[in-house]
């Protein structure tokens, strides 16, 4: 069984952390109308204050812990809480066979020091044989009112390492030298981390989340590399589809990438696959997403977690996020529908702003996506957008 990814989102009271999830949701649900988001939520007062409001986004199961910070006096209730949320997930889903979450967000009070809970949620992943995964640490960072690492001790570059991706919310009302003081702010802890900024709390689902069961059909699909395509979307009230000139289009930048081999015994080699993962900076790449043959059986980046299962076809699905990666054996579900097998390999690399035209040379000169033996075939990299 495939791993359930997790995705942590901490920030400061009023950075916007609710709204970057509820933005999130329409993009699952036009890729995937069943999709199940959890979300865990850890509040410090003894109300819950806003979980009404996450479940009129249509999210999957609500579970909140009260009465603390989740880093600290309640990181012990972790397993527990998220074994009920998967429970109260798959009995929502009843109707479509009591399946649990595709995902699980925890979102945290605003003190909350990420990389204790990173660390646990890593902890539990080994102890449950891999039945978790920590797919990325998001922090949120309101511009306006700058709210974020507040200075440049160790605690605080301890805290940037552990995060992923930082988002800027509120900037526009805030102007651009103020957007550029954080960026200062955080230049000065010294740490690679990747960093966009929010249209009004809505960033593309490509950026934050990567791949799992709800979302491994469009890898399958021929038009998978159109779903990274994040100007496609409800927002203010636009219809799908309408391309706008908002800020987010220029924050990051696609590659779509095809191998085409020459017989269905061609396959991309594993050992200069590895190579690119180990390599890829998580400052320049954000995500790279992929349906792939492989020559030989794959290793995830973390040794402790179980190793990838056999696939018949040797067919795996790739989730690189911010330097970690997880393969997965395709799905027979998948398998059945896998309108990909007419190419060895597919993948779609979403860079930071300025990076893709230096990482498609990259690729187009060999030796990081290509296929095992003298064989190159054809080799399609592509920006779209």
């Amino acid at each position: 069984m495939a791993p359930i990814p997790i995705t942590i989102v901490t920030g400061f009271l009023g950075s916007g952390k609710t709204t970057l999830i509820l933005n999130l949701i329409p993009q699952l649900r036009a890729r995937s109308p069943a999709y199940r988001l959890a979300l865990l939520k850890n509040e410090f007062g003894d109300l819950a204050v806003d979980s009404q409001l996450a479940s009129s986004g249509s999210i999957a199961g609500v579970r909140e812990m009260l009465g603390g910070c989740v880093c600290c006096n309640l990181v012990g209730d972790l397993k527990p809480a998220l074994a009920e949320l998967e429970q109260a997930s798959a009995s929502a889903s009843g109707a479509e066979g009591g399946k649990g979450p595709d995902r699980i967000v925890i979102e945290t009070s605003g003190s909350a020091f990420p990389a204790t809970l990173a660390l646990e949620v890593n902890r539990l992943a080994r102890e449950t044989g891999g039945r978790y995964v920590l797919d990325g640490v998001v922090s949120v960072v309101d511009v306006e009112n700058w709210k974020g690492y507040e200075d440049t001790s160790y605690t605080a570059k301890v805290q940037a390492r552990y995060t992923d991706l930082v988002v800027f919310n509120k900037w526009e009302a805030a102007g651009e030298d103020r957007y550029d003081e954080c960026l200062d702010r955080l230049g000065d802890l010294d740490v690679d981390v990747a960093k966009v900024k929010s249209d009004k709390g809505w960033v593309s689902v490509d950026v934050v989340f990567g791949v799992d069961g709800g979302l491994a059909r469009h890898l399958t699909d021929k038009d998978a590399a159109a779903a990274a395509d994040g100007h496609h979307h409800h927002h203010d009230g636009h219809e799908e589809g309408h391309k706008h000139s908002s800020s987010h289009q220029s924050e990051v930048e696609v590659l779509s990438i095809e191998l085409k081999g020459e017989s269905s015994d061609s396959a991309v080699s594993t050992d200069k696959l590895l190579g690119l993962l180990k390599q890829a900076p998580k400052e320049e790449l954000y995500r790279i997403k992929a349906v792939l043959t492989l020559s030989a059986p794959p290793t995830n980046s973390d040794p402790d977690m179980p190793a990838p299962g056999a696939h018949p076809r040797r067919r795996y699905i790739l989730n690189w996020a911010f330097g970690r990666w997880t393969f997965t054996p395709v799905a027979e579900d998948l398998d059945e529908h896998d309108s990909s097998l007419d190419t060895t390999a597919r993948m779609t690399i979403i860079a930071g702003r300025y990076e893709s035209t230096k990482w498609r040379k990259k690729i187009e000169a060999g030796g990081l996506v290509e296929l095992e033996g003298a064989n190159k075939g054809e080799l399609i990299v592509n920006r779209i957008l």
